[in-house]
């Protein structure tokens, strides 16, 4: 019997869950475990990406829009999504299902334990989406940009791959900013404030972007890569 996911705790600022759906519990349960990444496992570069294909990452892909419509316009290219979530991840396994994607694969836990399991430069791009914000001083440990988390995507990430990074609240994007800023391994070209402000070409926004533009906090989009 496959584990019942709904049960599973995860020390992340959100943790309950709405009741899923027949469909997204049957996915849950049937569909899910075959998508699963286990970091306990030695990588097979052969089980994620076949010969010449490019492999991105995106942790915390929410309710999978960004997900699903950017696996969907690149086929060529294999995508592990990292989300704790469950009600995020159901959606995510409805999406994949309905347009047939074979090229997404998920991971239900930490994002680092994604990182820490990959190979050396073996992401070509990697995507962090509306983090949480964790705005409480005392909580800002917790930000997952951080030194730390830059020096293992440093490990990760390809000479000159993308770090893209969105977020609607304007400390976040500070603290982050500093962080890249004093890494060696990491380049920011800052362009003009409205370069911040515009997405990268053929953006699929998610709802949680289009809630923020609707409460009118804007969001902001750092375009940052990996040293050469």
């Amino acid at each position: 019997m496959a584990e019942d996911l709904t049960k599973k705790s995860y020390i992340f600022g959100r943790q309950k869950c709405k009741k899923l759906s027949a469909r997204q519990q049957s996915l849950v349960e049937n569909f899910l475990p075959k998508l699963l990444i286990n970091p306990e496992k030695p990588f097979q570069e052969a089980e994620l990406n076949g010969e010449n294909q490019e492999l991105w990452l995106e942790i915390g892909f929410g309710g999978g829009e960004h997900l699903s419509a950017t696996a969907k316009a690149n086929p060529n290219v294999q995508f592990i999504g990292c989300e704790p979530f469950l009600n995020g991840i159901a959606k995510l396994l409805v999406a994949i299902e309905g347009e047939n994607l074979s090229n997404v694969r998920i991971f239900d836990h930490d994002a680092r334990k994604v990182i820490n399991w990959l190979p050396d430069e073996s992401l070509s791009r990697v995507y962090l989406l509306y983090p949480d914000p964790w705005p409480k001083k005392r909580h800002r440990k917790r930000r997952f940009v951080t030194a730390e988390t830059l020096e293992m995507l440093a490990r990760v990430l390809k000479p000159g791959a993308d770090l893209i990074i969105a977020s609607d609240i304007g400390d976040y994007i500070r603290t982050s900013l500093s962080a890249i800023e004093q890494s060696e391994d990491f380049i920011w070209l800052p362009k003009s404030r409205e370069s911040w402000r515009t997405p990268p070409e053929g953006w699929p926004s998610t709802r949680y972007e289009q809630k923020a533009l609707r409460e009118g906090r804007y969001p902001t989009y750092l375009k940052v890569k990996r040293a050469v």
